[in-house]
């Protein structure tokens, strides 16, 4: 089972969370694995969707959770997505962004950072689609 992290629930953050749940099958023969998501990080509440129960508020939860093994970051911009993304490749989790502006900046000390702790970076870009 790989547990995941998304960061930001926004348009971007709420079509991962999906697609992944619509092409469940298909993920997890691509991925040979599970995959759960977690945790959704985010500042705001959401009481009426089905990932309602999994947001939280703290990203130190999904940080010192062992468990979690990939975080991916679609907050977008500069702040807090650094900070957040440091910290993930710090405690050694995967980590998957679509945020050119972030990777831009800074995806020097990330690689630096994944390496040192035996983790990788992922920029990507998020493309939508039905399997």
């Amino acid at each position: 089972m790989t547990n995941i992290a998304i960061l930001g629930f926004g348009v971007v953050g709420g079509g991962v969370a999906d697609l992944i749940t619509k092409n469940y099958g298909e993920v997890t023969r691509l991925g040979k694995d599970e995959i759960y998501i977690k945790y959704i990080l985010d500042l705001r509440d959401f009481p009426n969707s089905p990932f309602g129960d999994r947001v939280v508020h703290d990203f130190d939860i999904i940080k010192n959770d062992p468990e979690v093994d990939v975080v991916i970051e679609v907050m977008g911009g500069s702040h807090p997505s650094y900070e957040f993304t440091v910290a993930a490749l710090k405690a050694g989790k995967n980590v998957i962004t679509s945020n050119k502006e972030v990777v831009s900046k800074f995806g020097d000390q990330f690689l630096a950072a994944a390496e040192k702790n035996n983790c990788c970076l992922s920029p990507s870009t998020v493309v939508f689609f039905e399997i």
